[in-house]
């Protein structure tokens, strides 16, 4: 039999799930529970503890708890705050970029070529300005690949060259030129005071600049790129995390036949 606590929370929260009014789950639907963490510029002492708290509430968090506090130095601390999200989002009202390509394997992008394009697309990858970040541009470049998923330097309708990292935007139109590339694939990881933003326009004037823009489909990704978000910069698409080579490789290799055909 249920005591009158849990009866009580049955109550209070709806078993029900209602997409025009999502809210983050935790143990029970719609109880809105969320965790953040943040960095304080202050000492870990009790004062510090309590303005966490209070942060978390001014963020529209209930029963706020910091259940995680530590000192980074003397004058720095971390914290983990849990509450309870009281706002919800209406997830059918919500418009995306989406990539509608058919994901395909290696294989399939090899065979797609063959039969679709009839050679090899030369792409080229890189970290391009002061990052210095390769493991994203490595998972999907390198032979090896992420993960077993197999980079474009092993597929056969490829021809990939990695720059690797820091190369300047200058220098990697400077390559595409070189190679007549038909894709460019570029990886920003560092995203601090938003210089992947600026890097990646930079990279775009300057294909603009050397008549290259429509010449070439042009692909970023990272750790904070959308879809959306590359779009707006001026990029044919962008991939998150969770991407791998086979993602990058189904949408470049569709886009190429589809300008092809106009």
């Amino acid at each position: 039999m249920s005591s009158g606590l849990y009866s009580t929370r049955d109550k209070n929260f709806s078993k029900e799930l209602d997409l025009t009014r999502l809210k983050p789950y935790g143990d029970t639907m719609n109880d809105g529970k969320v965790q953040v963490s943040f960095t304080l510029p202050v000492a870990d002492d009790e004062r510090a503890v309590e303005a966490a708290r209070q942060l978390g509430a001014r963020m529209g968090l209930s029963d706020v708890q910091v259940s995680h506090h530590e000192a980074l130095d003397k004058d720095f601390s971390f914290f983990v705050v849990y509450g309870n999200l009281s706002h919800t989002v209406d997830i059918t009202g919500i418009k995306v970029a989406t990539i509608d390509s058919k994901i395909m394997d290696m294989h399939g992008v090899d065979e797609f070529i063959k039969e679709n394009i009839g050679r090899k697309l030369v792409v080229i990858g890189a970290s391009t300005g002061t990052d210095a970040h390769t493991v994203g541009i490595d998972a999907v470049m390198n032979m090896k690949g992420y993960a077993g998923h197999y980079g474009l330097e092993r597929y056969q309708m490829l021809e990939a060259y990695n720059l690797g990292s820091q190369v300047a935007n200058e220098d990697f139109v400077k390559k595409a030129v070189e190679l007549k590339a038909d894709v460019l694939l570029v990886s920003q990881t560092v995203t601090q005071k938003d210089v992947h933003i600026s890097n990646l326009v930079e990279l775009v004037e300057l294909l603009e600049a050397a008549h290259l823009r429509d010449k070439v489909i042009l692909v970023a990704g990272g750790p904070r790129i959308t879809n959306d978000v590359a779009k707006e910069l001026g990029y044919d698409a962008g991939f998150g995390p969770g991407k791998y080579a086979e993602h990058v490789a189904s949408f470049f290799v569709d886009e190429f036949v589809k300008r092809k055909m106009k």
